[in-house]
This record gives structure tokens, sequence and C-alpha cells, in this order.
């Protein structure tokens, strides 16, 4: 069996009723793409994204309308029942808008700035503060997020001036790396100096190229043991946003980095924003970390499978479960440990299949039309008809099993 590396020691950050490092279990984030004017909107995606899996939601906050709706949001997830902290993402004017809109100062469980993108020079250092400042008097979190994108190039021209004198002989790439680190040390001490507490400070360092990604963030938890968010700044659009977020937060999770993480996805124009979030729970699920859904078994097909209904029905299972789990988690004690197989011949079928807590065994080419369903191990029926049928019967066995396998919850 994989044995995780020990997991970086980190000091415990709360972000309104969570906790945040120090130990506590690796947190799920997302953000919403709405225009924060719109209350209403921001609030709905707000609530549809914690329903899905995040544990943290932020919102842009770069106007003053944005800064207004952010109380109201904040009160309509509240009434929905969400207790997932809201977080306010600053750009350029964050030390104007949270000292000149207090309300949405004190609304928010946390807040977001990045330190090359609050101003310059002596400006950039008194902005950072004032921000600080309201967030110390608030007594709110922050997170100090530095982004290769917009990383401080005062800071940049220096070390590569410094790099150039001294023959250091390092790549553009390496400077740029060390400068992010750099960054975020640096900016922790000022926020530290304008009163903050270490247990209010958690840190990113994000850029778009795992390699790079990993190496950054190898370097920063060598030096702090402040609670660290991981991501790629800009993951991309499907399969290449899955897989670069994957191959660079499994290899930092699996050395024990990161506290909160974020699989910051590209959506398709009107795609579903939770994708983001399934992926970060599939990837803390598949780690071994975290368990937040039922698992889906399924094989990949091949010639074997001709047929197209085991896709179909892994597909509708898949959607079922992310459909019933805002309900089931609230009402079933243990129910996201629930694994299941829809397997498509009878080369891995019935093995499958038993290995999960229910599987069905579907035919493959020139097999007989029949489907068997193991529950535990044991066979316990076998299926027939058409593909309506068979996805509601099986669909009817997922209901019964948990029903009858998993304790409920508040029960008098």
């Amino acid at each position: 069996m994989i044995q995780l590396t020990s997991r970086h020691r980190t000091v415990p950050v709360k972000v309104g009723p969570l906790t945040v490092g120090g130990g506590a279990p690796v947190a799920v984030q997302s953000m919403t793409m709405t225009d924060t004017a719109d209350a209403v909107a921001t609030a709905r995606q707000c609530i549809e994204l914690a329903e899905a899996g995040s544990e943290l939601v932020r919102v842009t906050v770069n106007l003053p309308e944005a800064a207004a709706a952010v109380p109201e949001i904040k009160q309509r997830m509240l009434d929905a029942g969400v207790t997932a902290p809201l977080i306010g993402d600053f750009h350029y004017n964050g030390h104007l808008l949270l000292t000149r809109f207090p309300e949405c100062a004190a609304a928010l469980d946390k807040y977001r700035i990045n330190p090359g993108n609050v101003g310059t020079g002596k400006r950039r250092d008194e902005q950072f503060a004032t921000i600080c400042g309201v967030a110390r008097d608030h007594g709110k979190p922050v997170r100090i997020g530095v982004n290769g994108g917009s990383l401080n190039q005062e800071l940049v021209m220096a070390r590569m001036q410094e790099n150039t004198d001294r023959n250091l002989g390092l790549t553009s790439d390496e400077i740029v790396n060390e400068c992010m680190v750099l960054s975020a040390l640096q900016s922790t001490e000022l926020a530290l100096e304008s009163g903050l507490t270490v247990n209010q400070i958690i840190i990113s360092c994000k850029v778009s190229r795992p390699t790079h990604l990993i190496q950054v963030y190898r370097a920063l938890a060598k030096q702090t043991t402040q609670p660290l968010h991981l991501g790629l700044t800009e993951a991309g659009m499907g399969v290449k946003g899955l897989t670069w977020s994957a191959a660079a937060l499994g290899a930092l999770l699996n050395e024990g980095i990161g506290d909160t993480i974020r699989v910051s996805l590209t959506p398709r124009p009107g795609g579903d924003r939770r994708e983001e979030v399934y992926a970060s729970c599939e990837i803390l699920q598949a780690m071994g970390l975290r368990t937040f859904a039922p698992s889906v078994t399924a094989c990949p097909g091949c010639g074997r499978t001709t047929s197209s209904t085991f896709q179909e029905l892994a597909e509708r299972v898949q959607g079922y479960i992310r459909e019933q789990m805002p309900v089931w988690k609230v009402k079933y004690e243990g129910v996201e440990t629930l694994t299941l197989a829809v397997m498509g011949c009878v080369v891995n079928g019935p093995g499958e299949s038993k290995a999960a807590n229910i599987g069905i065994s579907l035919p493959g080419t020139g097999e007989a039309p029949t489907c068997p369903v193991f529950i535990d191990g044991e066979h316990h029926s076998t299926l027939r008809g058409s593909y309506e049928e068979l996805a509601a019967a099986f669909q009817q066995l997922v209901d019964d099993y948990v029903d009858t396998k998993y304790a409920r919850k508040n029960r008098d």
C-alpha cells in the first residue's frame, strides 16, 4: 500500500467555522464567476458550489457595487443553511473597498490579497498594511496570494539585475520562482508587522505550469509554517486542465504539502462551475486524504463493449449521486464511502462488481443479454430489459442500499 508522506506542519487558521492548517483535513475551495454586484445570482452560485462540496467559496470584490452586495450574498447563503466561509478576492483597490464598506469587511470570512496588485513602491506597503489593518480590526484571516502573472515587477527586476551582476547563472524561470516565494514571505512579515497573528495568515504562490508549482511549493514549505493554498492559477479547459491540476496537486499532496486546494478550470461557455469542485474532491479522494461522495468504477470500453449501455448507465449513476449527495450527506452517516461499479463485459465485470458495495456487469458483445448484480460481494439478482428498465432497477437498488445500510442522522 502506498503511504503518503506525513503532512507539512502548519499553524491552524480559523476561517469562519472552518479550520485550515494545523492538521485539519485539506479543504476544497472554489470561486464564483457571476457579477458579484448581482447578489441573487452570486448567492445562488455560492450555494450550488457549497452543496457540490466546496468548503470555502470566493467572490471577486472589484467595484463599489460588488462590495455593497457582499452582506446580502452572505445572508442569502446563511438563509439557505450554507455556512461555507465567504472569501473576498481583492486587487488594486481592496484598501479602499474594505475601508469604505465596513459591512462588506464584516460579512466576509477571509480576505485574499495579491501583493503584486496593491500598488507600487511605498504605496504598495501602505495599502497592503491598510487591508491587513481592516482584517486585524475585524478579526478576519487573510490569504496572501502571489500569482506568477501579477508578480511584483520591481522585485523581479532587482533579482534579475543581481543575477547579472553576480553572474549567478539562474534562468528567468528560476528567478521568477524565487521571487514568488520571496514575495510571499516578505508580505507575511509585513502582515505580522501590521498587527495580524500567525493564526490569521494563509499563503499561496500560484503559477500555471505543474513543474514550476511543485518547485515553488517545495521551497515555500521549507521556509514557512503558514497554511498553504494549492492550485494552478490557470489550469485550462477540459482534459488538459484536469490532468495538469491532478499532476501538480497530486505530487504536492503526496509530499504532505497543502492545506486547501482549488482546481481552476476554464469552463465551457454555459458550462457548470461545479466541475472544478468535483475535480478537487476527486483528487483528494484519489489520494486517500478525504472521502466526499460514493465512487463509481466503470470500465473504459473496448471491442468487447460495442453497446453504449454501460457508458450511459455509468453517466446516469454518477449524475444521480451528485444530485442526491446534498440530501444524503445530511441524512445518512458514512454514505460517502459507498462504492459502485458499472461494468461492460464479463472479463472484469463480475470481479469489479463483487469488489464494490453494489455492482452490475452488463453484457459485452456476443454475451448473453443478462446483467448480474452483486451486493457486498454476493450475487443478488439478474436484471434484463431495456436501458430505461435497467437504469430504474439499478437506481432503486442503490436507494434501498443507502436507506438500509447507512445510519440515519439526527434520529429521535
